[in-house]
């Protein structure tokens, strides 16, 4: 990750909560999606979608070798995603879970996550 020089902790912190706020503040996926293509460069862009269709592979139980063939990303990449699943903030798992509810899947139970940052 980029340091700024000039920016402290809390700088950097209240950077990062502003960019949050933002993307909360959109409405719809359109309204994402151009401002993602706004933000990010094309292959920021890729690479995070990359990590997203990661995340629906290792919840379908795929192994990662299966997952490498059919999204293309590296076992490296799958293990981070795999490890952040599992034991990072709870965002990937908020987000899943509101896809499925969304979609209006009965068995989808109700995450929270745990750690915020």
């Amino acid at each position: 990750m980029k340091t700024h020089r000039t920016l402290s902790p809390r700088q950097e912190a209240l950077a990062e909560r502003n960019l949050c706020i933002a993307v909360a503040a959109l409405r719809a996926p359109d309204e994402v999606r151009a401002f993602f293509r706004d933000l990010c460069t094309p292959a920021e862009l890729q690479a995070m979608a990359d990590r997203w269709a990661v995340v629906d592979y290792l919840k379908q139980g795929l192994p990662y070798r299966e997952i490498h063939r059919l999204a293309g990303v590296s076992v490296t990449t799958i293990g981070r995603v795999a490890r952040f699943l599992g034991n990072g903030n709870g965002g990937y798992e908020v987000a899943a879970q509101r896809i499925e509810e969304a979609k209006g899947n009965p068995a989808a139970k109700r995450v929270e996550a745990t750690r915020h940052g």
